[in-house]
């Protein structure tokens, strides 16, 4: 641990403070705003279509400006798409709030390469462990994201413009913590010199590939069911507080657990932490279709948070172990690439399903991506993975 690594820690946690407001609040404001009831999860999946837009674009600027050159990029996006949707909030614009989530995804597509940016503040030994402990600052996002969300929702006569003018407050205060610190300088390229493998040959690596596939179903599955919950708890007649409470134990739920998942991996290897990780996902799949009481939907949503944390930290660290340090941009872009990918395909069958088939379809519609996952991890096991 070192200075520059809890300063890390404090960005990520200021980053999800943005994704879990964004959360809270998009698909509400989607509902009010948009034309169709099916509509209303759209911002939410704008912002992850921006980060799949933005992905190689930000793989290019961190080449060239390098991590804290693109970190700053991504913060001052983040500062002028929240100002534009509190403007579109305001204004009652459905359109102009899909376009500021969109051009939030630029923040979203930087901010998910926190985690790997604390792999080269320490030592190859504990990299693991400082993936694992960055997103545990996740866990600020979590506590903070859907109060601030509950505190400003009526701070101004236009309900939510006060939480998307909070979350540009929150921007800068990720420029000033992100200025601080000091990230290794990466070599320039010498024309001529190695580039390393191709993005067709990392890709084609077995344990590149299941690293992709857990991080994408992991992801994708937890933002199929945790887009969905606030418009599925406004239908079965729970307020904004109880929807906001159960909002706020899913992030603890999915960021608590890096306090030691990176000691799990260490301890028990990465394949084990994410087979747990699967079965806790199908632990929230069957806890929801017991019911919709409150209980059901705060277990389901703690079950969901902390599988996520299992697979997604199981599936960077994986990926970790298939690249080199000169082909890390465009690794680092791929996973992301298809994380984002999914999150989109998640975000806009989770408005349809919930608001036409209901809170039951929309989680038996998420088994056969986490059956497909438990059946390439079981694969990756039986070949004894080794890096190619």
């Amino acid at each position: 641990m070192n200075r520059h690594l809890l300063l890390l820690t404090l960005a990520q946690g200021l980053f999800l403070v943005n994704n879990f407001t964004f959360i809270t609040i998009n698909g509400l404001v989607g509902l009010q705003l948009a034309p169709y009831g099916w509509m209303a999860t759209l911002p939410v999946m704008g912002y992850v279509v921006g980060g799949a837009i933005a992905a190689p674009l930000v793989a290019r600027t961190q080449t060239r400006l390098g991590r804290k050159g693109s970190f700053q990029v991504g913060l001052l996006v983040a500062l002028g798409s929240a100002l534009l949707a509190a403007f579109a909030a305001w204004m009652r614009e459905f359109p102009l709030l899909l376009l500021a989530t969109t051009i939030a995804g630029y923040y979203n597509a930087n901010g998910q390469l926190y985690r790997f940016a604390a792999a080269e503040l320490a030592r190859i030994d504990w990299r693991e462990k400082a993936v694992s402990l960055v997103l545990a600052g996740g866990l600020l996002g979590a506590v903070i994201g859907p109060n601030l969300a509950k505190w400003t929702r009526e701070l101004l006569p236009t309900p939510f413009v006060g939480a998307y003018l909070a979350l540009a407050g929150v921007a800068v205060l990720g420029m000033l913590v992100m200025a601080l610190i000091d990230f290794p300088k990466v070599p320039r390229h010498i024309a001529g010199a190695a580039v390393g493998r191709s993005l067709g040959q990392i890709l084609r690596q077995p344990v590149f590939a299941v690293a992709v596939l857990g991080a994408a179903i992991g992801y994708g599955t937890m933002n199929l069911l945790m887009s969905a919950t606030p418009l599925a708890m406004k239908a079965h007649g729970f307020n904004f507080e109880s929807t906001a409470q159960v909002i706020q134990w899913h992030a603890i739920g999915m960021y608590a657990p890096g306090f030691f998942t990176g000691h799990l991996i260490k301890r028990f290897g990465v394949l084990p932490v994410m087979g747990v990780g699967l079965v806790l996902n199908l632990l929230c799949v069957a806890v929801a279709l017991t019911g919709v009481g409150l209980e059901q939907f705060f277990i389901a949503l703690l079950l969901l948070g902390v599988g996520w944390s299992f697979l997604f930290i199981g599936s960077t660290t994986l990926a970790l172990q298939a690249y080199l340090p000169e082909e890390k941009d465009r690794a680092q872009a791929a996973i992301n690439f298809f994380v984002f990918a999914a999150m989109a395909l998640s975000s806009l069958t989770s408005g349809a399903l919930v608001t036409t088939q209901g809170w039951a379809w929309l989680n038996l519609g998420s088994l056969p991506a986490l059956l497909l996952l438990g059946a390439a991890l079981a694969w990756l096991a039986a070949r004894k993975p080794t890096v190619n």
